[in-house]
């Protein structure tokens, strides 16, 4: 019995991550326990699970309908011991949080310092991403993202105010170029701007005018997925960028950057804890939780 529990962990780890170093490590074993922890299962049950190749790990139609039906059943259980080891214990372990890059107030502010004092026990792992994915595919405990990129199925709650948007440029770039009045201009204007991935196309800007919403497609001189970068090449010159008015804020009050067309950047909702929807939540998560509730209610 407790062998095949143990070959359904090592099973699901590999059907999840498709690749049989990856569930070791998310195991804590080596490649080769993953593998013959699966063929004793295969044995077991009399049936091939995972179709195995030099360059691929993939599922039988066997696999496919075993996964299914055991995913959902292990999560349970695993959700029960949790829940009877916390009747005695203080929240402790690592607690995994996906943060996306721009959600300045969460990642520099006091929250973080603050549930770390409180909770002493209870230890972060945080992945700066912008990548959007399945939180819970991934391993993740929670993610941080705008409000308006989050699942429907997800539970969130506020950990920021309302947010806005801006274009900004330097005062030597304005001084040589001009200011645009109206977002259309900016196509007249050598552009900074962001992508998420060099596979992927370029963030569009969006506006706002007589309440009506729409994009511009700039002429963009510089691409990067990084916000630093855009930063500092728009405060050096090169450019207009264009992201959060919170990002923009120290180096707009030390005069690096100005803010423009804020007439067509209404405030928006802003970042949000969010988490699945589980009938048992892990108490670290739980305390998390709560700490940010309390702190957005002071």
């Amino acid at each position: 019995m407790v062998d095949d529990l143990e070959g359904i962990s090592v099973f699901l780890a590999v059907a999840e991550a498709r690749n049989f170093r990856l569930a070791g490590e998310r195991l804590g074993v080596t490649r080769s326990a993953v593998s013959q922890a699966l063929q004793r299962l295969e044995d077991r049950v009399g049936v091939a699970l995972v179709r195995r190749t030099t360059r691929s790990v993939s599922l039988t139609e066997a696999g496919e309908v075993f996964f299914e039906a055991v995913r959902p059943s292990v999560r349970q259980v695993k959700d029960a011991m949790q829940t009877v080891r916390e009747m005695q214990a203080r929240p402790s372990g690592w607690l995994r949080i996906t943060v996306s890059s721009i959600a300045e107030n969460f990642l520099s502010g006091t929250l973080l310092a603050g549930f770390m004092e409180a909770c002493p026990d209870i230890k972060l792992d945080i992945t700066i991403t912008d990548d959007e994915f399945d939180i819970v595919e991934a391993g993740f405990d929670a993610g941080v993202r705008l409000g308006e990129v989050i699942e429907q199925d997800m539970i969130a709650i506020s950990v920021s105010e309302e947010q806005r948007q801006c274009a900004a440029a330097s005062p030597a770039y304005l001084e040589r170029r001009g200011h645009p009045h109206h977002p259309r201009e900016l196509q007249d204007h050598s552009c900074i701007g962001w992508r998420p991935r060099p596979d992927t196309a370029p963030y569009r800007w969006e506006f706002t005018e007589n309440d009506r919403d729409f994009d511009v497609s700039v002429d963009l001189a510089v691409t990067t997925n990084d916000m630093g970068m855009m930063i500092r090449m728009a405060c050096a010159g090169a450019g207009i960028t264009f992201g959060m008015v919170e990002t923009f804020q120290p180096y707009i009050e030390r005069g690096e950057l100005m803010p423009l067309l804020e007439d067509f950047c209404p405030p928006f909702p802003g970042f949000y804890l969010y988490y699945p929807r589980r009938q048992r939540q892990p108490l670290k998560l739980r305390v998390l939780v709560d700490y940010v509730g309390r702190s957005r209610r002071r």
